[in-house]
């Protein structure tokens, strides 16, 4: 007897407890969209953060919240069938304010899901996150997460995993990660092409990330590495990725205080979107502006910048890699003084069918060029049909940057205008229609 008992002894002391359970609806949280459960889901994540972590289960049903706010420790799981709605109510949504201090932690912002500063966060399962965006209104040029609320915000947030979910129709963006660390986003779909500035995903100054076998569809920007205060982004993969937006498919920029060292972009397909009948949100046409842009305008560098074996389908200017010098502190009285450098851009195997006729880009500015990029095998099919095209003579220096800024380029392939060892291996330009433009322009390039 004394023997099992030891026996039983050394058992448990070895194999850890599982972690409990709390289900929102042994909280109150009921299965109607007419009524709140914003209480109850928040006491089960309260209860569960409390008692060391484990599992915020949201069960099948339709529920309804207001801003919910993440604790550590806490692993908010969807069960197949279940679908949290965002309320259309501004009411509903808690004012969040960090004491961060980045471009867009200013004033105070409204987000359905909120976190600052935890760690060990998990949100997945086979459930749906649905925002309801498209009620709030664009009230003014710059309301992103005043008014409009964010649908997932992460703020210097550690070991952050989402995974599996489905994420549909936020008011603005959906979802922000900013200054977090260890970061995973993979098997997720999202669908936000509902209201203004729809971007799918934004991760923003964080490091170590991988963004793995997401399927995302976007009015703005799909997948995009930001920079909105110092801080860079940094060792950060992305991969295996199938991206439809009506901008920019996979961007770095447009804000680069900081910058973007060691991101490595691969095997992924950047397409339109096979839902053409949604409405478009201040974008001129239903193809993608760029598949790949790479932008530093607002200080920052951009170092060891890997992109490879892309597919690309229906886009109006493939490539563009652009040094501006729009000079955006990330707060106010805080200047840019440095318009920082693009060194070391890698573009391997990729493949553009049915492009646009403007062209691609490589461009840095007088006394500050693009250095070392390298360009091997890229194939592109793109609709021509033009004449002679004037060479741009506005630098344009202080401009958003877009693929599009001069409107269609001089040359059908590659515009190279202020950059320094420039390389060009197997690439190769195709029209559909007959067109007078040459393949490759280099000013000011060596």
């Amino acid at each position: 007897m004394i023997k099992n008992l030891l026996l039983a002894f050394l058992l448990l002391s070895v194999v850890p407890g599982s972690a409990a359970d709390y289900n929102i609806i042994n909280y109150g949280a009921v299965s109607d969209t007419t009524q709140l459960s914003t209480v109850a889901i928040q006491r089960a994540i309260d209860d569960c953060s409390a008692n060391h972590g484990g599992r915020v289960i949201i069960p099948a049903g339709n529920y309804k919240t207001g801003t919910i706010i993440l604790r550590s420790d806490v692993h908010l799981y969807f069960e197949t069938g279940a679908v949290l709605y965002g309320s259309t109510n501004l009411k509903d949504y808690k004012e969040m304010k960090s004491d961060y201090q980045s471009l867009r932690t200013q004033t105070t912002t409204i987000q359905l899901i909120y976190a600052d500063n935890v760690k060990n966060v998990t949100i997945d399962g086979n459930g749906m996150i649905d925002g309801q965006g498209s009620v709030f209104k664009k009230l003014s040029w710059n309301d992103e997460g005043i008014t409009r609320p964010h649908l997932l915000r992460f703020i210097r947030s550690q070991d952050i995993v989402i995974k599996g979910i489905t994420l549909k129709n936020s008011g603005c963006w959906m979802q922000h990660y900013l200054a977090c660390d260890r970061v995973q986003l993979s098997d997720i779909k999202v669908f936000n092409r509902n209201n203004y500035n729809n971007d799918a995903i934004d991760i923003d100054g964080c490091h170590d990330v991988i963004i793995n076998n997401v399927m995302a569809d976007s009015d703005d920007d799909g997948i995009t590495l930001k920079s909105t205060s110092p801080r860079l982004c940094e060792n950060v993969v992305i991969q295996n990725c199938i991206v439809s937006s009506h901008c920019n498919g996979i961007k770095l920029g447009t804000e680069t205080n900081g910058g973007f060292r060691n991101i490595s972009i691969k095997g992924c397909i950047v397409k339109p979107s096979e839902n053409q009948e949604t409405q478009f949100f201040g974008h001129e046409s239903k193809r993608g502006t760029s598949a790949i842009s790479l932008e530093i305008t607002d200080g920052g560098v951009m170092e060891n910048i890997m992109v490879s074996d892309i597919l690309v389908e229906g886009t109006e200017s493939p490539i563009f890699v652009r040094m501006g010098n729009r000079a955006r502190g990330y707060a106010e009285g805080i200047p840019v003084t440095d318009i920082g450098r693009i060194k070391g851009v890698y573009l391997n195997n990729i493949v553009v069918n049915n492009a646009g006729p403007t062209g691609s880009s490589i461009t840095g500015l007088p006394g500050h060029p693009v250095e070392d990029v390298y360009l091997r095998n890229i194939r592109i099919t793109q609709q021509g049909g033009c004449g002679k095209v004037a060479i741009p003579t506005d630098e344009k220096e202080k401009e958003y940057p877009e693929a599009t800024m001069w409107g269609v380029l001089p040359a059908k392939g590659f515009f190279v205008n202020h950059a320094r060892n420039v390389v060009f291996e197997n690439v190769e330009v195709e029209t559909i229609k007959q067109d007078e433009r040459p393949v490759f322009i280099k000013l000011d390039a060596e």
